[in-house]
């Protein structure tokens, strides 16, 4: 009678061991990709502080493409409540999805801007527009590869809670599939050109 109370015991002690390892081992990259997330968004806050600036330097030079600075700063607006959506809860794929499309909006509306800039040699000639410029496109650089590791995070945990055994237990003990960064434009896919 004791030898099987001992071997149903340590039945239960070996399968308790394995759903804490389990667990533990989601909730560890649950938190990486939530922390890959958090570098993805100082990079998506760093460019949309660049923005005013920009506009606010081609504001002189440009006063009548108003429109063109105007849809510049709304893709801001909206990539940026987007941003703090995702911010509260990285895990949410709706919103994450919905992250990628209004950067997109954003890259889209602000090679509108470039490509009319073009149009002014003096506001190309504008220190402050070049130097801007620079810190945007070393800026895009950084958005590429935070939202790289972020992704590669996300992998990680997805791929974790999709093998067996925490296939099994993943989904009953809270672990939702991770949502990737997507890229949903052509015009998201290529940094913007600077030509000085």
């Amino acid at each position: 009678m004791l030898i099987p109370l001992l071997i149903a015991f340590g039945a239960l002690l070996v399968l308790g061991v394995l759903v804490v390892g389990i667990y533990n081992g989601l909730v560890t990259l649950r938190n990486g990709f939530r922390n890959a997330f958090a570098q993805v968004d100082v990079q998506l806050k760093r460019r949309h502080d660049l923005i005013p600036n920009l506009v606010e330097t081609a504001k002189g030079y440009m006063a009548h493409e108003r429109q063109t600075l105007e849809a510049v700063m709304a893709a801001r607006a909206s990539a940026t409540q987007a941003n703090v959506r995702v911010t509260a809860n990285p895990a949410d794929a709706a919103a994450v999805g919905a992250l990628g499309q209004a950067e997109a909006g954003l890259t889209s509306a602000l090679g509108r801007l470039l490509a009319v800039a073009e149009n002014y040699p003096q506001l190309k000639a504008d220190a402050t527009m070049r130097s801007l410029m620079e810190e945007l496109t070393s800026t895009e650089n950084r958005i590429a590869f935070s939202r790289q590791a972020f992704n590669d995070a996300v992998l990680a945990y997805n791929n974790r809670r999709e093998v067996f055994p925490a296939v099994l237990l993943a989904s009953a003990l809270g672990f939702q599939p991770g949502e990737f960064l997507r890229i949903d434009s052509e015009a998201e896919r290529q940094a913007p050109k600077v030509g000085f």
